[in-house]
Formats: structure tokens, sequence, C-alpha cells
């Protein structure tokens, strides 16, 4: 009997294991075991490139932050007329 258990289970064990082996999780299984792959060369490249785009993108948010600054700083003087001060009338000789 208990060959025949044996045999049954290693039976049902088979078309388990393709499923694992197929689905995602052991191929993801499968790549952890590989270990760690060298990126190539043109995606290395491709991040220092990003890299350079974000910090250029930063500094151009920054410049556009000093330039709407500016830009309410003018429009409230232009706006208050209680700050304005003009020059006092010529004295003509």
């Amino acid at each position: 009997m208990s060959i025949i258990a044996l045999i049954l289970l290693v039976a049902l064990l088979i078309p388990i294991m393709g499923i694992v082996v197929d689905s995602p999780i052991g191929r993801a299984l499968a790549r952890r075991l590989e270990g760690p792959q060298a990126s190539p060369p043109a995606i290395t490249e491709l991040a220092k490139k990003v890299e350079l785009l974000e910090a250029e993108v930063d500094d151009l948010m920054r410049n556009v932050q000093v330039l709407q600054d500016e830009n309410a700083f003018l429009q409230r003087l232009l706006e208050d007329p209680a700050q304005r001060r003009t020059l006092p009338p010529a004295n003509n000789p």
C-alpha cells in the first residue's frame, strides 16, 4: 500500500511542480537563485542622463520660483498707490 501511495504522490507532484515553476513566482525565484546580473552599459548611461535631467529640472524649478517671487513683489509695488512716491514739483526760477 505504501508503494502505491508513493507512486500516487509523485504522480501528483509532477503537474504541481510544473505549474509552480511556470508561474511568475517560480520565475522570480529562479532569477533570484541565478544571482545579480550586471546592467548593460546603455542602461547605465541612460540612468546618468536621467539624473542630470532631474538636476536640471530642480535648478529650473528654483529659478522659476525666484522669478515668481520677483514678479509678485513688482506687482505689489505697481498696485499699491499709497506706497508710490512722487517727486515734488520743480521750482521754476
